[in-house]
Parts: structure tokens; sequence; C-alpha cells
């Protein structure tokens, strides 16, 4: 589940970025720029609650396990401002703008937690090629 949700949060973010952005620049789009904020919020709690699962399977802990503890705890703070941004927005905090601002800074939170999760992705797929390559070959044993 996780490689499917991924790579649409991404690229609703990718788009919802480039709305909040051109809201702040502009003044236009609020509410284009509000949907797609909204929508990929949903996406990263979709992704948080399959994760969890993920977790629980392979290491036996919903969250927190010792490979992916600082990750998790990131996590943590993007949920948070992402779900900071939902209250602002549905209790009516704040002007347009200052909803926009929480949602990039929500947006910038993700980007660095996504990074952390694609470069521990990556080592652990060079780490497994390596440990791969250095495996003596069955084949042509003499045992």
């Amino acid at each position: 589940m996780q490689g499917i949700l991924a790579p649409i949060q991404f690229a609703v973010f990718l788009v919802s970025l480039a709305l909040v952005l051109r809201y702040l620049a502009t003044g236009e789009g609020f509410d284009v720029a509000t949907a797609t904020v909204v929508i990929k919020t949903l996406l990263l709690y979709a992704i948080m609650i399959t994760g969890s699962i993920w977790e629980r399977e392979v290491f036996g802990c919903y969250l927190f396990a010792p490979a992916f503890f600082w990750e998790d705890v990131f996590s943590f703070l993007v949920l948070a401002l992402h779900t900071a941004y939902l209250v602002e927005l549905f209790a009516g905090f704040g002007d347009p703008r200052q909803q926009m601002l929480l949602a990039l800074a929500a947006y910038a939170s993700y980007f660095v937690n996504a990074t952390q999760f694609v470069l521990k992705l990556r080592a652990a797929r060079r780490d497994e090629r390596l440990m791969l390559a250095e495996a003596p070959s069955i084949s042509g044993s003499r045992a």
C-alpha cells in the first residue's frame, strides 16, 4: 500500500505546493489551494495508518521501531502541523494567508520527512545488494 500511496501523496504535494505558492504570491486560487492541502493531509493520514500497520507486521510494534524511530518521531511533527492546518481552516482561525503559511510549514516538514524515508530505503536496498554480492555461491560447492 505504501508503494502506491507515497507516490500519489508526493504528486499531490507538488501540485498543492505550486498552488499554495501561487496563492501566496498573487492572492489568487485560495479555494483550489485549500482543497489540495486537505487532500494531501488525508493522504498523509492514510500513509501513517498503513505505515504503522506495516511496522507492526515487520517489526512487531505499530510505531517507533528502532529501524524507523527518528523517522516516526519526525512524522509526528509532520502530522501535528498538517492537523493544525485543518484545525485552523475548519475553526476559522487566522486569515487565508496565515493558513497558507501554516500549510507551507507543514509541507516543509513533510519534505524533510519524505527525504528521511527515501534515504533510509535506499540505504537498506544498498545494504541488501552488498550482502547478496558477498554471500558465497552455493552452486559449484563441493560440500
